[in-house]
């Protein structure tokens, strides 16, 4: 039976969408996978593009707000970034919340000047993303029971 993992943050715009991507795409035999956001906003372009470049098309994803998914009775929450793990809401039954921060790719690209330079810290965070993705579900080893 597959783990019920949400990946939360603040937007659903960049970390969290890639992190489900990511699952879905590296532990889908193991997790089943969904991300959502505290204060949802539309899909971070630079976010796509970090994806795609490594073959994985999250363009026709949307946002969604955590509380449009309560309902679902998930195993893990792992809040990707420090905001959404201070606004976690508490979720019916089971599920255990684990904090496992990333950066902020659009705060670190706002100086950027050229689209390439501002792509930078969403290449590095993305591959962060996958690297942790790939620990799971053994990363969670003190959290599971």
């Amino acid at each position: 039976m597959k783990l019920k993992v949400l990946f939360l943050c603040t937007g659903n715009s960049c970390r969290s969408q890639m992190a489900e991507a990511w699952a879905n795409r590296l532990r889908g035999d193991q997790l089943e996978a969904w991300s959502a956001g505290t204060h949802p906003k539309a899909i971070d372009p630079f976010a796509v593009r970090a994806m795609q470049e490594h073959g994985i098309d999250i363009s026709a994803a949307r946002s969604k707000h955590v509380k449009d998914l309560l309902g679902i009775p998930f195993d893990y929450v792992v809040t990707v970034c420090d905001a959404a793990s201070q606004e976690c809401p508490i979720f019916p039954g089971k599920a255990k919340i684990v904090h496992q921060g990333f950066d902020d790719p659009p705060r670190l690209a706002a100086a950027a000047r050229t689209d390439e330079d501002r792509m930078a810290p969403y290449r590095r965070v993305c591959l962060e993303i996958r690297d942790y993705v790939l620990t799971l579900p053994g990363a969670l080893g003190d959290y599971l029971r």
